[in-house]
């Protein structure tokens, strides 16, 4: 067994650096900037304009109805944000902090903030390149533009390969895993136990299909969200005075080519950008392409839809992720020199790292109620991420298969639950990871090729919009 697992993990370092080498980070870059500055850094001066058509129309009664094919605008932003907002946020940054250092938590911001076009040209590709489900749903996603805008079958097929093994590894595995680590920290809950109620409990869900997944995500992820920003703030605000200490621990780490601050083995900016990157992205989903097919479920606007893209990003990133490196950092429980010192060490499996180096940084502030807190926060961004990627997968399952291999792909997703709660957490996060990174380059090639039909799209709205104020 220890040799097989030896195998896995040669593959999976060899095929990780291949999925966020190089090309990937640049692709993720070119893409971020073209948009940013095609659309004059929409993000920043249309920022009133995306968030009324977004969370503000949301809670508006016109705008919450179910339309008659699919599903509400709000579910299904809620759906999205349900893949988004996960472990990634809590367990994520912990393990980018830990493995990249403080500067990962720069870079994340970088790619975030560029991340939010990217996220924007996806939805609006994915709003005008549709398709029908076996039941008659309007569904969408990285798949139907790249074959239907760039007319290469080939490419839609790759793409849906290594999204079905996304969800099987970061939308699956790494959810179950946090969960599973979240409850045994706490509550010394076996992870198999564990691993067999949340299989239960994700059967259950999406059995239903979106409508079900649509109404449970609806009522799971306002509350989740609120709840666990208002514990991460008082655990900042406690900790406010070092936040400038901080500000430079990050920003020193982010661009120093010194191993660490403390001197030895290490960081470095290589270390921090990638791991930044790749966390970010696999948190915010930007550049992915598949958070679109959950935003595709509505009837909403392709440039509104497009809106969502850049909301879901800043909050899952630029907000949720910042608070969670915040609290690590402000409260003292990561020492930036001892991590480092381990990081290619055996040591380094015996420090906290993950949800475990979250809730220490909460049980600061809370005591033993902040393991509580997370292992509860844990598992309801888990089980809404597990509800998210199962829907994706579904979708990609769909194309490359047909309908009739749906049933045993759920099978496949419930069953991978319980092999992630009884598996190693950096190897689940690792592959994740590199099945992650593999859905980049075929997304963002059609992306990339299509840009010009995003910025027509774009500007047409917005002469469209200027006619009817005049």
């Amino acid at each position: 067994m220890e040799q097989i697992m030896e195998i896995i993990v040669w593959a999976n370092r060899f095929l990780n650096r291949f999925a966020w080498g190089p090309s990937t980070i640049v692709l993720l870059a070119v893409s971020g900037v073209l948009f940013s500055i095609g659309t004059g850094f929409f993000q920043v001066r249309n920022i009133k304009l995306w968030y009324q058509k977004t969370i503000g129309d949301a809670f508006s009664k016109k705008n919450s109805t179910k339309n008659k094919e699919g599903i509400s605008g709000f579910q299904s932003a809620c759906t999205a944000l349900a893949a988004t907002l996960g472990t990634g946020n809590i367990a994520g940054v912990a393990t980018a902090i830990a493995s990249g250092g403080p500067g990962a938590v720069f870079w994340m911001w970088i790619s975030a903030f560029f991340g939010t076009m990217t996220g924007y040209a996806e939805n609006v590709l994915a709003g005008l390149y549709k398709g029908k489900s076996a039941k008659g749903e309007p569904i969408g996603g990285a798949m139907f533009y790249i074959e239907q805008g760039l007319g290469c079958h080939w490419l839609a097929v790759l793409f849906s390969f290594f999204c079905i093994l996304g969800s099987l590894g970061m939308g699956d595995m790494a959810q179950a895993n946090s969960i599973a680590t979240g409850m045994q920290d706490a509550f010394g809950i076996p992870p198999l136990l564990t691993g067999i109620i949340v299989a239960a409990a994700v059967g259950f869900a999406i059995v239903g299909g979106i409508q079900r997944v649509g109404r449970i995500t609806e009522k799971i992820v306002p509350f989740m969200a609120l709840a666990y920003t208002a514990a991460a703030l008082l655990v900042v605000a406690v900790n406010w005075h070092k936040i400038p200490q901080v500000l430079e621990l990050i920003w020193q780490n982010a661009f120093s080519a010194k191993a660490s601050l403390g001197g030895m083995a290490g960081y470095g900016v290589q270390q921090a950008l990638r791991v930044g990157v790749s966390r970010g992205v696999s948190s915010n989903e930007a550049g992915l392409g598949s958070s679109v097919m959950a935003n595709s479920a509505s009837a909403t606007n392709p440039i509104e839809q497009g809106m969502w893209g850049v909301f879901e990003v800043v909050v899952d990133t630029l907000f949720m992720c910042t608070l969670t490196a915040f609290a690590i950092l402000c409260s003292g429980v990561y020492d930036v020199s001892v991590y480092a010192k381990a990081l290619y060490t055996s040591q380094f499996a015996q420090l906290p790292n993950g949800a475990a180096l979250t809730a220490n940084a909460f049980r600061t502030v809370f005591g033993e109620m902040g393991g509580v807190l997370i292992a509860i926060s844990l598992m309801l961004f888990a089980f809404s991420t597990l509800l998210g990627w199962s829907y994706y997968g579904e979708r990609a399952v769909e194309y490359v298969f047909g309908a009739n291999a749906i049933p045993v792909y759920k099978v496949v997703y419930v069953l991978c639950i319980m092999l992630g709660c009884i598996t190693r957490l950096d190897l689940v996060w690792s592959i994740s990871d590199t099945f992650n990174g593999l859905m980049v380059p075929p997304n963002l090639l059609a992306v990339l090729w299509l840009s010009p039909q995003v910025f027509r799209e774009t500007r047409s709205y917005f002469s469209v919009k200027s006619s009817i104020a005049k």
